[in-house]
């Protein structure tokens, strides 16, 4: 699995923090993120970008993307943040089936979305993706 793409609604809260800590986990790997209704074009939250700054991650950079045909036919795994942006996907790209799943497959959980919530909710969110990733971490290979 070389190619990974981490979703949610905006890609401008979740998919960018687990974008960040796969790039962290996976250096030679290409992460990227994308968003069912983006907010094509603007950076990440600035409390995603707070929690994260926290870890001493830079998220500065993050422009958010809409996801597309081309994102998911590249990706090797598409990790999403809920069952239902799963299920969205596999309807709209059936290809994907097999290839897609929450984030927080493996422990059971969909990771909330803290959008115009306060620095908690994006606290709770960031531990979240980090409880679940580590649970993906040796799976990929």
């Amino acid at each position: 699995m070389n190619n990974i793409l981490v979703v949610c609604v905006g890609n401008i809260c979740r998919s960018p923090i687990g974008e960040v800590l796969l790039r962290q986990h996976y250096p030679n790997k290409h992460i990227d993120s994308a968003g069912l209704s983006a907010v094509v074009g603007s950076g990440a939250d600035e409390k995603s970008v707070q929690v994260m700054a926290d870890e001493d991650v830079d998220m500065s950079g993050h422009v958010a993307k809409q996801i597309n045909e081309d994102l998911v036919k590249k990706a090797d795994l598409i990790l999403t943040m809920s069952k239902s942006q799963t299920k969205w996907i596999e309807d709209q790209w059936p290809h994907c089936r097999g290839k897609t799943f929450r984030i927080g497959h493996w422990i059971d959980k969909d990771v909330a979305d803290p959008y115009g919530h306060d620095e908690s909710a994006f606290e709770t969110a960031k531990q979240d993706i980090v409880d679940s990733l580590d649970q993906w971490f040796n799976k990929i290979s």
